[in-house]
């Protein structure tokens, strides 16, 4: 079976590894966890980050950390991951959707103003798969009805928007370090800002608001979580961060050895390779199967996986999901593209590891399946 992601560990990842284990600084007191900190706010843009167990995490930490709760409105798009609207709702505010470009996959900005209401408080931009929202627009929209801006860049490391990078935008964003992003910390997440204050508060909301104040460090004024990072973790992020250029690059080259190879299906759509304000990234290969082309994503991710090629569904979109619709949230609401993009979209194996040979061969059992 070729695996839909495999990450790459053959940097420096053993050697700080090693360190921890020998200094014994594995829990979130070591260096580590300010040294891979300061590397990804250097290399974002921002002037503070702070290092959380997982996106997911981040996500929630951002929504407390704005002070956005009950009655409190998000806007968001339908079409991404259950972590977004999760953290939207448990903080006791309520999700509100748009849908995305079936082309892009990212949410249509056209759309979000006539969402706004005085209940409105920000914003979720959410870069989907290899290529970002078109930013601009939305930071003017919030500028105008003085609302905030989150930034979930999870799977966007080192990508840019007319040549700043992903994460610098709004007023707080997040990265997540799960395997199968570009770079990985195993389980990991982070969020990034520019306000002192803000940051002060993300840091109290990470440590269970544990006092400054030695004599009272088990008084709490206010509750948080446990969300520490470990300096294992830490360790391994510094080493993959030192690469983010080189995997960048293999990213690219994965996407265009795939765009070659697989152009002359014409039962699929490919990725788009760019748009005016940035190159795809291609964090994932995302395929959609033509209207035309009768069988579903989930008939033809079956008989790819049955000729040993691994695959993802897209995300369900959140106006569709169970647990929201036992909630009484998006009832009778209908977002066509995120609909469509679920029934007609997977993407394929394209992990930081992949070899020429297991594109190559990808390839040739697409063509089998699918033409």
């Amino acid at each position: 079976m070729i695996p839909v992601n495999e990450p790459l560990l053959n940097g420096n990842e053993k050697k700080y590894l090693n360190e921890c284990i020998d200094t014994g600084w594995i829990s979130s007191e070591g260096p580590f966890i300010n040294k891979f900190e300061n590397a990804m706010a250097n290399y974002v843009g921002r002037k503070y980050a702070v290092a959380v167990t997982n996106g997911t995490a981040a996500l929630e930490m951002a929504i407390e950390a704005l002070g956005i709760g009950k009655n409190d409105e998000v806007i968001m798009p339908s079409f991404t991951i259950i972590s977004c609207a999760q953290a939207i709702v448990k903080a006791g505010a309520k999700p509100i959707l748009v849908d995305s470009e079936y082309d892009t996959f990212n949410m249509k900005t056209s759309d979000i103003e006539a969402k706004i209401t005085s209940r409105t408080k920000a914003i979720m931009i959410v870069h989907i798969y290899g290529l970002p929202v078109d930013i601009n627009p939305i930071l003017e929209l919030a500028k105008k009805h003085n609302l905030k801006i989150i930034e979930d860049a999870a799977e966007m490391h080192g990508q840019t928007y007319n040549g700043k990078m992903c994460g610098s935008f709004g007023d707080i964003s997040i990265f997540s370090f799960y395997p199968n992003k570009i770079i990985t910390t195993g389980e990991g997440g982070m969020v990034l800002v520019n306000d002192e204050v803000l940051y002060e508060k993300c840091k109290s909301l990470r440590n269970l608001c544990f006092s400054s104040d030695g004599d009272k460090r088990f008084i709490h004024e206010n509750l948080g979580w446990n969300l520490r990072m470990t300096n294992i973790q830490a360790a391994l992020g510094v080493a993959q961060l030192e690469r983010i250029d080189e995997f960048i690059s293999k990213k690219r080259w994965i996407g265009a050895m795939y765009q070659e190879l697989l152009s002359d299906i014409k039962t699929i759509n490919l990725p788009i390779k760019q748009k005016d304000f940035a190159e795809n990234i291609y964090w994932v290969f995302s395929i959609t199967l033509k209207n035309e082309y009768q069988k579903s994503a989930k008939e033809v991710m079956k008989e790819l996986g049955a000729k040993g090629v691994a695959t993802r569904p897209f995300f369900y979109p959140m106006h569709s999901q169970p647990v929201f619709t036992k909630m009484g949230l998006f009832l009778n609401e209908e977002y066509s593209n995120a609909s469509k993009l679920y029934e007609k979209g997977f993407y394929i194996p394209s992990g930081m590891a992949i070899t020429e040979e297991q594109i190559k061969e990808v390839s040739k059992i697409m063509h089998e399946i699918l033409t």
